[in-house]
């Protein structure tokens, strides 16, 4: 049960920070195209992990039956889906973004199904309807702009990676360090990356690093977005299984949309509130769930 509880406070944080990431990447990549700031966020996250991986001392050591895992880790989710999330972020309205991102769940339900063979129970089907019902809710349907039509198409490919890459994490043993597997996947998203970027950053402004605003977002997908977030999500699917912990994304639009009230001056509307408390209530049959099995698990120890 404590490990219930740790692992969804780490889903729900990690989900929160990405929340706050389209705000950023918003500003940040109308002056750094995608490819290029996928490539800037993860040499800043490579330098805090490996520091943060030396000062705990972490056995660096990957079997090799789990390296394969690791690759397809890093170029599924690490390359393929960010990139194309930040494509898509930048091509796409707000809302069609927030309502694609919540078809991720329910793709990590059919992973988990397939590759996992994790049973698809009535309560999970139940809590990721709830849940994707209350984001269509917050966002709406009405404007959504036929002309953005490939960034929308970039988001579906974004979650659908997104998706794969989160059942994939749980084919690693779960005593492996997160610390490790996140470095490993970020150094290989870099290395695929750089041969990319290399000929495009001369075209890149340098000056506009200087700016505070583009260094302090560059930092904050670097440090917080990726090397923290990650380390978090990866954990907190660990202590939870794959379609259970896809229902905690959800939190992703609900904190968007609170940031942009806060910051951006936006109104929050009635069926905010609506569909928050579907997405929250989602969540929690999902916990619940999760508490029943290891309450049966454990008796069936102690028979």
């Amino acid at each position: 049960m404590k490990n219930t509880i740790i692992g969804s406070l780490f889903l729900i944080i990690a989900s929160s920070i990405w929340g706050g990431m389209y705000v950023v990447v918003k500003v940040v990549v109308a002056v750094i195209p995608p490819l290029e700031l996928v490539w800037l966020r993860y040499l800043i996250a490579l330098v805090a992990l490996v520091f943060i991986g030396l000062v705990t001392k972490q056995d660096w050591k990957i079997k090799k039956n789990h390296i394969g895992i690791i690759i397809a880790i890093s170029i599924v989710g690490y390359v393929i889906s960010i990139v194309t999330q930040e494509t898509g972020t930048m091509l796409s309205s707000a809302q069609m973004g927030a309502i694609i991102t919540a078809t991720t769940p329910a793709f990590m339900v059919v992973f988990a199904s397939l590759i996992l063979k994790e049973r698809l129970t009535l309560k999970k089907a139940i809590s990721v309807s709830l849940a994707t019902i209350g984001v269509v809710i917050i966002v709406g349907i009405d404007d959504i702009n036929i002309s953005s039509m490939l960034g929308g198409i970039s988001l579906i490919v974004a979650a659908l990676t997104w998706a794969l890459m989160s059942v994939l994490i749980k084919c690693l043993p779960s005593d492996y360090s997160q610390i490790v597997v996140n470095t490993y996947a970020t150094l290989i998203a870099f290395v695929v990356l750089t041969p990319f970027v290399l000929t495009r950053l001369p075209k890149l402004n340098i000056t506009v690093l200087t700016n505070p605003t583009i260094w302090g977002g560059m930092l904050y997908l670097g440090l917080v977005s990726t090397a923290i977030a990650f380390l978090l999500w990866n954990r907190g699917l660990q202590m939870l299984n794959a379609s259970s912990g896809g229902v905690f994304f959800f939190f992703q639009p609900i904190v968007g949309t609170l940031l942009g009230w806060l910051i951006l001056g936006e109104t929050i509307s009635f069926t905010f509130w609506v569909g928050s408390f579907l997405i929250l209530f989602g969540v929690l049959l999902v916990i619940k769930e999760r508490q029943e099995e290891q309450i049966q698990t454990q008796s069936k120890l102690n028979m």
